[in-house]
């Protein structure tokens, strides 16, 4: 994984990434957790601002850090980072659910691949996250332009296979229809659909949003070929931040990912 994290950290020194919504000061952050002893791993498209800044807009610090800076690492700019300091950065995202996690968001994930019986908690039963493009940006995905957008995935493509292809991951949760779309375009795959009634969001003033389960293997992403088949499983509600997001569709969600999953991970 050093490898990859430098060419990530590389990349954050070329002008045409840094316009386009990157936090240039943050460190790219190849995954959550301990990929090399995760059998499931969920998929996000970018990490959350929220790892580097907090509710005032100011860089995290002390015991609320969660991954390096240019500042904690005390470098100018990333193209003096050495292999010392890429080994702090690993570090910080091996440990990451074990010092100051960003719990608003990874305890509701957690609990929803609980029933594949991984954790990102237990390292006995390892889970992790990774994202699709590894570099946090000042803005939620959403408000990027389509040009900072495809600039992202030009300049990352590649790393979520290369992250893959050489862990132990038998099992890819996707979180959201966004992410599963792009997933899509990215593997040069279509996934199975399935609605889901049971799964569907209420609306007062229109029709209720459907359910939608997404299954499917892929062996080749961004270019990169995994070497075996991983199996793809998705929900097209982003659970952190679907509006009306109910425990029972949380819990029938985690019990279709059980199901689902259980051949791949016992």
């Amino acid at each position: 994984m050093r490898s990859i994290l430098s060419d990530l950290v590389k990349r954050l020194d070329v002008k045409e990434l840094a316009s386009s919504g990157v936090i240039p000061w943050s460190a790219p952050v190849p995954c959550f957790g301990d990929l090399a002893h995760s059998k499931v791993a969920t998929l996000g498209l970018n990490p959350s601002n929220r790892e580097f800044l907090d509710d005032a807009g100011r860089e995290l610090d002390g015991q609320h850090r969660r991954f390096h800076t240019l500042q904690s690492l005390g470098l100018t700019r990333w193209s003096d980072a050495t292999a010392h300091h890429l080994r702090l950065i690993l570090e910080t995202c091996r440990a990451y659910f074990l010092r100051n996690p960003y719990d608003r968001w990874f305890k509701t994930l957690d609990h929803i691949i609980s029933g594949t019986k991984a954790s990102y908690y237990d390292a006995s039963v390892g889970a992790c996250h990774l994202d699709l493009i590894p570099y946090a940006t000042a803005r939620k995905w959403t408000e990027l332009t389509l040009r900072d957008r495809s600039l992202l995935l030009a300049f990352a493509g590649d790393s979520l296979g290369l992250l893959l292809r050489d862990s132990p991951v038998r099992v890819l949760i996707l979180n959201g229809a966004s992410v599963a779309q792009r997933l899509q375009d990215i593997a040069r795959v279509r996934l199975e659909r399935q609605p889901m009634r049971e799964w569907s969001l209420p609306r007062r003033a229109r029709s209720h949003v459907i359910g939608v389960a997404y299954r499917g293997t892929v062996r080749t992403l961004g270019g990169v070929t995994l070497r075996r088949d991983l199996l793809v499983l998705g929900f097209n509600h982003n659970i952190q931040s679907s509006f009306g997001v109910t425990t029972e569709v949380r819990t029938a969600i985690r019990h279709w990912l059980a199901r689902a999953a259980a051949s791949a991970v016992s």
